[in-house]
């Protein structure tokens, strides 16, 4: 029998990342899951059923609050799990779960939401002199780039990597030196379905409160074209936000169960991504509850999001470029019944079926092959 390890960075909360771990979780019933940071909680029946081990970050007090402030530990710590006994390992990936340590007879397949952020290409929206101030940005400055190395460094370690999709595929290949296949993450259209009601007068963002989002594009876009915004959500750039957002009929409604976010899908006249994203599982979301998009055009929603026909994509980002795009998405002779057939592309059982056959083939190669 084979044991297989699924390695997640932390679960701290049911996003896409999380949401595809658990459609793994799925398609490997009796895998044990090793993650840094774990809260029960805040995570679905379909992973808690699985055996859960975690790091020495989650016995710290008050870990599930300040856990990102020690960015510079996660190595140690991902590098200190044991797997020996394991026979595949699946790491599920954005920061450091990819450079886990497995045993040498195993197979590592990453499936790799993008290679780390922040250290290579984000630095300013998250350490920024605006976010830290000048001497914190400068001191944060020499543990990125080192972070950068470490994670370039530790790129061997996976025998295969499969990417998000074909942008984050050209991130591996120029970050890692790498190939890699694309799997599209798996969207849960069973779930997120049309009701048939007429939209209601307000845009939509679903979406942690981040700064790498740009939420503020869509908080002044949405202001200058004179229509309510409600933001589900919640993150640390909260604050900041709500200041930016003073004056204009903007919402912000914190975290919402999926039931409500569904029925929010199904009202908005249009749900809007102003950030650069690698995959962007909510436009999918949206389009499978029948509505369009209205989204910066660069990063996976290019493969995601047709143009003029299920969303509108924004070539600017600029306010004014948001404002005139949420105009223009209520002139479209917009189908819903086009959105929802595409959003079914992205479905749960299409993402099982192409992850388990390239998990399965690499399963099957020589020890130490490589794609």
């Amino acid at each position: 029998m084979t044991r297989v390890a699924l390695v997640h960075d932390w679960l701290t909360g049911m996003r896409g990342g999380e949401k595809a771990l658990e459609a793994l979780a799925d398609v490997y019933p009796e895998a044990d899951i090793f993650t840094l940071v774990y809260q029960p909680a805040q995570i679905s029946p379909g992973i808690n059923r699985h055996a859960v081990r975690t790091s020495f970050l989650n016995h710290l007090p008050g870990i599930e609050r300040w856990y990102r402030h020690l960015l510079p530990i996660f190595p140690v710590a991902v590098e200190l799990f044991d797997l020996d006994g394991y026979d595949l390992v699946v790491s599920t990936s954005h920061c450091a779960a990819k450079a886990v340590i497995a045993p040498g007879r195993a197979r590592h397949v990453c499936y790799c939401f993008t290679p780390m952020r922040y250290a290579w290409d984000q630095f300013d929206h998250y350490f920024g002199p605006e976010r830290l101030g000048t001497a914190g940005s400068a001191a944060a400055r020499p543990v990125l780039a080192w972070l950068a190395r470490w994670d370039a460094a530790t790129a061997h370690r996976v025998s295969r990597y499969v990417a998000i999709s074909h942008y984050v595929a050209g991130r591996i290949g120029r970050y890692y030196n790498r190939r890699s296949d694309v799997v599209y993450p798996p969207v849960d259209t069973e779930f997120y379905t049309p009701d048939g009601r007429a939209p209601e007068d307000y845009a939509l963002i679903v979406s942690a409160l981040v700064p790498y989002k740009r939420l503020e594009l869509a908080i002044d876009g949405a202001r200058l074209a004179g229509m309510p915004l409600r933001i589900v959500g919640q993150g640390p750039d909260r604050e900041r936000l709500e200041a930016r957002a003073r004056g204009a009929e903007v919402e912000f409604l914190g975290f919402q169960p999926d039931e409500v976010v569904r029925d929010l899908y199904r009202g908005a006249a249009a749900v809007m991504l102003p950030g650069e994203e690698d995959f962007g599982i909510v436009p999918v979301e949206a389009q499978a509850c029948g509505r369009p998009v209205v989204a910066l055009g660069r990063g996976g929603v290019n493969e995601t999001v047709l143009d003029r026909v299920t969303g509108v994509l924004v070539r600017e980002d600029r306010p004014e470029a948001f404002a005139d795009a949420l105009r223009a998405v209520k002139a479209l002779p917009f189908d819903p019944a086009i959105a929802r057939a595409h959003a079914e592309t992205f479905g749960r059982q299409r993402f099982a079926s192409e992850i388990a056959a390239l998990i399965d083939q690499t399963s099957q190669a020589p020890p130490g092959a490589r794609w």
